[in-house]
């Protein structure tokens, strides 16, 4: 599979989740938000990226993330994909690893929140490389994270350098605006809705994909959340879908989805 789209294999599967954050699973564009001190959010989604002529699928994805004090965040992630390439016969193997660190630096400022969350990935002690399933090399991702709250919405920014190795180095950038809404009996229930605009590409050269996409949460139970996205690439040739369909697993149980 070509780099750029790895790369976005791997964002999907990477992210971590803060709730009313509106980054993170299932969206690219990473939030400010952690889990809470020594709480879990587990992600298991199935993450279907469809080309004009080969298709990657994550089936399934683990991403674990953990709350090291209030403003801290742990998380490891790896997936069994699934590739794909016109009419040749499917290939099956483990994705890259990817561990991070998350730091919320500024909290709560006026509304205003901002975090650095460096990731590292690299490739597993399996032949995936050589089937083409991921990259040769590994990589080190540096973003930077802001959400602003504005009444009930809330915007997420997203910018950051990709070093590659065995490659040339990539940026990404991505915004998110999202609205909170809650239903059900007794307004028990949290639901999330949001929109968003991804963007990659080399470093001084063209940008390799942009996607837009529109996607929701929903709280349907004290331990677990649905995670739900679809988009596509507007850049040309535009001939992609792109998803993350999953559950999140809240340990310890929580009454919100606020942590």
């Amino acid at each position: 599979m070509s780099r750029h789209w790895a790369f976005v294999v791997l964002m999907l599967v990477a992210s971590p989740l803060r709730v009313w954050a509106q980054g993170g699973p299932p969206y690219f564009t990473d939030d400010t938000g952690t889990p809470g001190n020594r709480k879990w959010e587990i992600n298991i989604p199935y993450t279907p990226l469809l080309l004009a002529n080969q298709s990657t699928i994550g089936m399934p994805a683990l991403d674990m993330n953990y709350g090291l004090g209030d403003r801290v965040e742990l998380t490891y992630s790896l997936a069994w994909e699934r590739v794909r390439r016109g009419a040749s016969p499917a290939e099956y193997g483990l994705s890259q690893s990817a561990i991070s660190t998350k730091w919320r630096f500024l909290d709560h400022e006026g509304g205003f929140e901002m975090s650095v969350y460096p990731q590292a990935a690299f490739n597993n002690p399996t032949d995936s490389v050589r089937r083409g399933i991921v990259p040769p090399g590994a990589s080190l991702t540096l973003p930077l994270q802001w959400s602003r709250q504005i009444g009930p919405i809330v915007i997420n920014g997203n910018v950051g350098y990709s070093i590659i190795h065995l490659d040339s180095d990539d940026w990404l950038a991505g915004i998110i605006v999202g609205h909170e809404k809650r239903i059900g009996r007794k307004k028990s229930r949290g639901t999330e809705f949001a929109a968003e605009y991804y963007v990659t590409g080399d470093v001084g050269g063209p940008i390799e994909q942009a996607t837009i996409d529109a996607g929701v949460r929903y709280q349907f139970a004290p331990a677990a959340v649905l995670l739900a996205m679809a988009g596509r690439n507007v850049q040309p040739p535009r001939s992609s879908f792109v998803g993350y369909f999953g559950v999140q697993l809240l340990l310890p149980p929580r009454s919100s989805l606020e942590p």
